[in-house]
């Protein structure tokens, strides 16, 4: 069997979707086949520990494509027949340098920054280069795939969409005991779990709760997550007269992360595109993990997000700058709880059928070979949702 370097800015025990995604396609392959080059992170030392294969750590906690990275990711590439970069933009750049110590294959995985990428004429140019470096070039969904189309070569993509471990995230899997511990029980909570950014829209959910509380006296938000918009929002929440039921986690272990999902009623994340389309969300596998849990899940319209719902059966995709539609949704899935539990039950089998890492991984390891290349016919961890699962004309995802 051949052996593999992943080469990755992203991985746990930093937390987020992506590093969820490269960790889950690294752990699904056979250890002795794995090497991970990726950057040191708080507590990366007794994650490393407990993997089974191999992980070399940057010295800082960002890889950029310098000399000193190149010789590095083709040191450790030379008795590798394969090479993914866990994002292919920018380390993808490295591509020529680290195919030259051996490797014959170069897969590059992307999300929603490289199709924002695309959009700008110098980033463009780069993420073409990119692209050239590479055998095959996975996307998430129908949106990724749109934008990077006209500067990627139809025959190197191919999409790869992440798994859910629905033996880790399932109904049940630790939420009472969260409550207990927040001062939660008994009350109707809305979660949300995600890095604490705008684009991610905890904002407007601050903004959507006092309508939210009309209509659901005693409901609860329970942010979870840790970013640099914290301050912001609980001042928000201060100036809304609703900073007593939001509930601020901060960051929590990577573990824990089920538990969390586990403790609400309803997730959302009322994702909304940013900065002219720049800022955009590529899918959110936290819809995703969400739904194996069992919620309902209440997305914004935001580039892919809308793969990973579908809309009136597992969640509702909103307007991401819509107060009063967020509150709404929110609102009628609280006063519902039949029907919120309906979709999260029909969400949890949309999981097992269509998203599980089975069925990602075996995925991956054909793209490992030079017999996987299959082009843009070819899926992976669910059915191609362009226009068919999702919303819209073409339902994304993060």
């Amino acid at each position: 069997m051949g052996r593999t370097l992943i080469v990755t800015n992203d991985f746990p025990p930093r937390a987020g979707g992506i590093q969820a995604f490269v960790h889950g396609l690294a752990s699904r392959r056979p250890p002795e086949s794995v090497t991970v080059y990726a950057p040191r992170w708080a507590g990366c030392d007794a994650f490393d520990a407990r993997q089974p294969y191999e992980v070399v750590r940057h010295p800082g906690t960002l890889m950029l494509p310098t000399r000193r990275v190149a010789r590095t990711a083709a040191a450790l590439a030379g008795n590798c027949d394969t090479v993914v970069f866990g994002a292919a933009a920018p380390l993808g750049l490295l591509a020529p340098a680290v195919r030259a110590a051996g490797p014959s294959r170069v897969v590059m995985l992307t999300h929603g920054h490289e199709a924002s990428w695309a959009r700008l004429p110098l980033a463009r140019d780069l993420l073409r280069r990119i692209g050239e470096g590479a055998d095959v070039v996975t996307y998430l969904g129908g949106y990724t795939r749109r934008r990077l189309a006209p500067v990627i070569p139809e025959s190197k993509l191919v999409r790869l969409a992440p798994g859910v471990d629905t033996s880790v995230f399932h109904p049940g899997a630790g939420g009472d005991g969260i409550r207990k511990s927040l001062g939660l029980e008994g009350r109707p909570v809305v979660v949300c779990v995600s890095r604490l950014v705008p684009r991610k829209g905890q904002d407007m959910l601050v903004r959507a709760w006092p309508a939210v509380l009309r209509h659901v006296p005693g409901a609860a938000l329970l942010l979870v997550g840790g970013g640099p918009s914290r301050q912001a929002l609980e001042r928000a929440a201060a100036r809304h007269g609703v900073r007593e039921s939001v509930v601020f986690t901060g960051s929590v272990p990577w573990t824990a992360l089920p538990a969390y999902y586990d403790a609400g009623d309803v997730f959302a994340m009322p994702c909304r595109t940013r900065l002219a389309g720049l800022d955009v969300e590529g899918l959110g596998i936290v819809y995703l993990e969400a739904s194996a849990t069992g919620l309902p899940v209440v997305a914004g319209s935001s580039g892919g997000a809308p793969d990973a719902v579908r809309h009136g059966e597992t969640g509702l995709v909103v307007g991401g700058t819509s107060p009063a539609e967020i509150a709404r949704a929110l609102a009628e899935l609280l006063a519902d709880p039949a029907r919120a539990r309906a979709m999260g039950e029909r969400g949890r089998a949309w999981i097992e059928e269509e998203w599980g890492w089975d069925r990602v991984a075996a995925r991956f390891a054909r793209l490992l070979t030079a017999t996987g290349t299959t082009g843009t016919t070819g899926t992976t961890g669910a059915t191609d949702t362009t226009g068919t699962t999702g919303t819209g004309s073409a339902a994304e995802r993060r």
